[in-house]
């Protein structure tokens, strides 16, 4: 990529009126152009709060991290002018955003398609992510690295990748298999992969997928169909 590089940070969001705020003044204005928070349905404070920080607010009212995430690349769409690289990133401070300049950097500079902000390679701060979240993560990935021979260490949510890829992976998931249907298009279609170390702090507020029993059970048996589903 030549020139100035036009990136879009993507923020689904439900209910993160604890945190919406700080994730936004985090992001590194100098080289974003857009900040899309996909507010979720959240009956809190949350879109005023995004707005209150300049954020442009997108409303999609059906549930799901995918369905969120499909609305913000809608809007996307709608601009007469693309970006270059779209960053997607949680609305629950449990990233730290200023790091997105690691994620950014290979793609602008041609080395990569797809990055992947890594919590595994990163610190990780005690009791960030749950034992079944680890877990999940590990056998996820040596199942892509079984079946597609293409290796990573985390389905993190954390993550940059092409505009021109991103409309290429023809994403359709609604929910819990999002990032992984991402993963595992970018590996069978042969797109350039790499991950980024990053770190990872508790998160503000309480989860809706690991927090709960059902959510854990839900997102690992949606992330394992995904998997398999898309051989």
């Amino acid at each position: 990529m030549k020139g100035q590089v036009i990136v879009d940070v993507i923020i689904p969001a439900f209910n993160e009126e604890g945190s919406i705020a700080k994730v936004i003044q985090d992001i590194p204005k100098s080289i974003v152009r857009d900040i899309i928070v996909c507010n979720n349905g959240s009956s809190d404070a949350t879109k005023a709060n995004a707005l209150e920080q300049g954020a442009t607010v997108v409303d999609e009212d059906n549930p799901g991290y995918g369905s969120a995430c499909l609305k913000g690349m809608d809007h996307i769409k709608s601009k007469d002018e693309k970006p270059d690289i779209v960053v997607f990133l949680d609305g629950d401070y449990s990233d730290y955003p200023e790091e997105m300049t690691k994620l950014i950097a290979p793609i602008s500079q041609g080395e990569a398609d797809l990055v992947i902000g890594s919590r595994a390679l990163g610190q990780l701060e005690a009791g960030a992510m749950t034992p079944q979240q680890v877990f999940g993560n590990w056998l996820a990935t040596n199942l892509i690295k079984l079946i597609y021979d293409v290796r990573f260490t985390d389905l993190g949510p954390f993550r940059a990748i092409s505009w021109d890829k991103l409309l290429f992976l023809n994403m359709v998931d609604k929910d819990y298999g999002w990032t992984v249907e991402m993963q595992v298009k970018a590996a069978k279609h042969g797109l350039k992969s790499m991950e980024v170390p990053v770190n990872y702090r508790k998160r503000i507020g309480h989860s809706k997928i690991s927090g709960t029993i059902k959510g854990t059970i839900l997102a690992g048996h949606k992330i394992l169909w995904t998997i398999f589903k898309l051989i």
